[in-house]
């Protein structure tokens, strides 16, 4: 298998590293900010919609950087300061100690994220990007699934304390550091792309880009932070071990989705495995403000683990293929930034309108959701002779 390389291997094993450490402390920090801290819901949105959009202002500013300079020196940048978050949360007493953590934390991704998937693809042709990137979603989720069992057994172990939890999670995080030793990159062999206006170097990608930009970020206004979504669970019953072992469930599927569904994105149109992406979020956040069930909600927070399975990697991959060889890693900022900050924008919208227990917002994201999965997966059914054009 020629795309799987050293650096997609060493990579992968790097955001495994990196999210467990994360997600170790993900499903945690909504309880911690409101219960142990005294944060209401609305901060719980605003840390993350913050730190979300921390991120999204770097992925823009870096795309053109990782255009024209080596990439893994911002890699290695931006996984010591995701480290660094961690530490400052760990050591936090208020919750804008938290916020300045996840900022930190969501900065280093920002460095890192856009350099990284455009060092993923380094050498390979557009019909493997799905595979890449959705090995590497794989691979980085299943750090999601060991991340919080060894929450929850900690958790268990440490009788019900957090605090703990939070330093504990470091130590994959300086992990993933140390192994970026090994991941490699080809000495330059074309002309490196002229400095200019990071505008300018955004008005070399092609209108298509574009097209499917505007649409995703459209579509990321309604779709706000995961860490809103786990309190109605908390609200109808779900213990902390449930919660975690929910969030478990959401990870495990999108883990094992990912690479499915970035391989049939390598065979069929990518914007029809994203429409279907989008209908699994209808599916899971209408579900989500409707039911009181507790086996219902675990379900369909699983329903809402192919919406990330079927979106995230096949959203890079699909970007990807349209963007030029020169221009991957403005191309992936540009895109990953602007989604960013819709999320951004979503949060503080969900978190104000939450009430006491988040119907609404679930409401409408998911049926906003459903006219963009309709939309995309009409087009495709009713349009095929324009099918190669997404």
């Amino acid at each position: 298998m020629t795309w799987l390389n050293r650096n997609v291997r060493v990579l992968s094993a790097v955001s495994f590293l990196q999210d467990t450490a994360s997600e170790l402390l993900y499903p945690l920090l909504p309880i911690y900010l409101t219960t142990v801290l005294g944060a209401p819901p609305s901060v719980v949105g605003a840390v993350e919609g913050a730190a979300e959009g921390a991120a999204s202002l770097t992925k823009i500013g870096v795309g053109p950087l990782g255009d024209r300079f080596a990439k893994r020196p911002l890699i290695a940048t931006g996984y010591g300061m995701a480290a660094l978050g961690k530490v400052f949360v760990a050591i936090a007493v208020a919750w804008p100690g938290v916020l300045a953590g996840r900022v930190v934390d969501r900065l280093g991704k920002g460095i890192r994220g856009v350099p990284r998937d455009a060092l993923l693809v380094e050498g390979l042709q557009p019909a493997d990007r799905g595979k890449v990137f959705g090995f590497h979603r794989t691979m980085d989720t299943l750090g999601a699934v060991v991340g919080p069992l060894i929450g929850l057994l900690g958790y268990e172990l440490l009788d019900h304390q957090i605090k703990p939890l939070l330093l504990i999670a470091i130590v994959p995080a300086v992990l993933s550091v140390l192994l970026l030793v090994l991941v490699r990159e080809r000495p330059r062999t074309g002309p490196r792309p002229a400095r200019q206006p990071i505008l300018a170097g955004m008005r070399d990608l092609p209108r298509r880009f574009w097209r499917v930009t505007a649409m995703v970020v459209g579509f990321g206004l309604v779709n706000f932070p995961d860490a809103l979504l786990l309190l109605p669970l908390n609200e109808i019953g779900f213990s902390v071990v449930m919660v975690i072992l929910a969030y478990v469930t959401y990870n495990l599927v999108y883990a094992l989705g990912s690479f499915p569904a970035g391989l049939l994105s390598d065979r069929m149109p990518r914007s029809a495995v994203f429409g279907l992406g989008l209908m699994f979020f209808a599916i899971g956040y209408i579900g989500l403000g409707l039911t009181t069930d507790t086996v219902t909600a675990w379900v369909l927070i699983g329903v809402y683990g192919l919406f990330t399975a079927c979106t995230d990697g096949v959203g890079k991959a699909w970007v990807s293929s349209l963007a030029g060889g020169a221009r991957q890693a403005t191309a992936q900022g540009v895109f990953q930034g602007g989604s960013g900050f819709a999320v951004l924008i979503a949060g503080v919208w969900a978190g104000l309108l939450w009430g006491e227990d988040g119907r609404l917002p679930l409401l409408i994201s998911g049926t906003v959701a459903a006219c963009f999965a309709v939309g995309l997966l009409g087009w495709w059914v009713l349009r095929p002779r324009q099918r190669s054009a997404v």
